[in-house]
């Protein structure tokens, strides 16, 4: 294991924290979970677009258009929110962890809208209901423990 020396300036006195080297495979969560939340960012706006929610496939319209603004902000929390976690964890941040739960909690009130309007009379297949549905909630779980892992195994304590 590798250890680096942090020097630390605090009321004129200098003093040493250990960090630990982060494995590739911390970066490789970090970068894809930031890929994904931009993603879904991305997406978020897009939707903002009349001309381009119409493009899109009836399921997909669906759920947009029908969408009120309570899951409208869930959604907005859980892939901005994820953006910022994201970002945090990469400097070992305690905060990532409240933020991923924020975020993960606006993924799951989205996901009330959008499962009440997959189990409505709108035929959904497999793999939409997947995407639009499973996915997300798995991806945002899965980024809060392994924050909760990377913060315990990386963090100042």
């Amino acid at each position: 294991m590798h250890v680096y020396f942090h020097n630390i300036h605090s009321n004129n006195t200098v003093g040493f924290i250990a960090l630990k080297k982060k494995h590739w495979s911390f970066w490789l969560v970090c970068i894809a979970g930031l890929v994904w939340n931009v993603g879904g960012s991305a997406n978020y706006l897009m939707q903002t677009s009349i001309e381009f929610v119409n493009s899109m496939p009836a399921t997909h319209q669906a759920i947009i258009i029908g969408r009120p603004a309570w899951a409208t902000a869930g959604f907005a929390v859980g892939v901005f929110g994820g953006v910022l976690a994201c970002v945090l964890l990469m400097f070992v941040h305690r905060t990532s962890i409240t933020v991923f739960l924020v975020s993960l909690v606006g993924i799951i009130v989205t996901m009330i809208h959008t499962m009440n309007v997959v189990m409505s009379e709108v035929e959904f297949s497999f793999p939409e209901v997947f995407f639009m549905a499973i996915l997300p909630l798995a991806v945002a779980l899965a980024l809060f423990g392994y924050a909760k892992h990377a913060i315990s195994k990386y963090g100042v304590r």
